[in-house]
């Protein structure tokens, strides 16, 4: 859990750093553009609200079904199929693919919006595949790989994200 939260940070903080180097070498006369600055922070933080709800709705639907007994924060030991997790695997984790996007969005940054981001959000797709679905098969078995054939890993439908987007989980 650690090395994930430590990764988030490099991945956060070193595209920012990158970003600004980077705009200011392809992207020099964005840097003082008041207007694009304005609009892309008030999309950013429009966004970044969706992400922190997707991620409080889904730790709400974990910390309920899916903990028995005393564990550490954010760990669970339970299988979950119910509720947003009946539609999609990785709700969670599809509210975390839009952190980046986020993140450049409120820095105003052009190069992270349309290099840095988009490479992020593909390391976390390739970690879903390489690590989360795995670790899954081997936590849950049989229930998971079974819940794998019928569930896909993420669900656009307007009613799945209504559900995932809504105030009361």
């Amino acid at each position: 859990m650690i090395l994930r939260i430590a990764i988030w940070i490099l991945m956060i903080f070193g595209g920012g750093i990158l970003s600004y180097y980077m705009d200011k070498q392809l992207f020099p006369f964005i840097l003082n553009d008041t207007r694009f600055h304005l609009i892309s922070f008030i999309i950013g933080f429009n966004l970044l609200i969706l992400v922190l709800r997707i991620s409080k709705n889904t730790g709400k639907i974990l910390a309920k079904y899916g903990r028995e007994g005393n564990l550490p924060r954010m760990n669970t030991n339970k299988f979950v199929n119910k509720s947003i997790y009946k539609y999609m695997r990785h709700p969670m984790h599809l509210g975390l693919l839009f952190f980046p996007l986020s993140i450049a969005l409120l820095l105003g940054s052009v190069s992270f919006i349309l290099i840095i981001a988009p490479a992020e959000i593909l390391f976390m797709l390739i970690m879903i595949k390489l690590v989360e679905e795995p670790e899954a098969k081997r936590k849950f078995g049989e229930n998971y790989i079974n819940y794998m054939k019928y569930t896909p890993w993420f669900c656009l439908r307007y009613e799945c994200l209504k559900k995932l987007l809504s105030k009361n989980v």
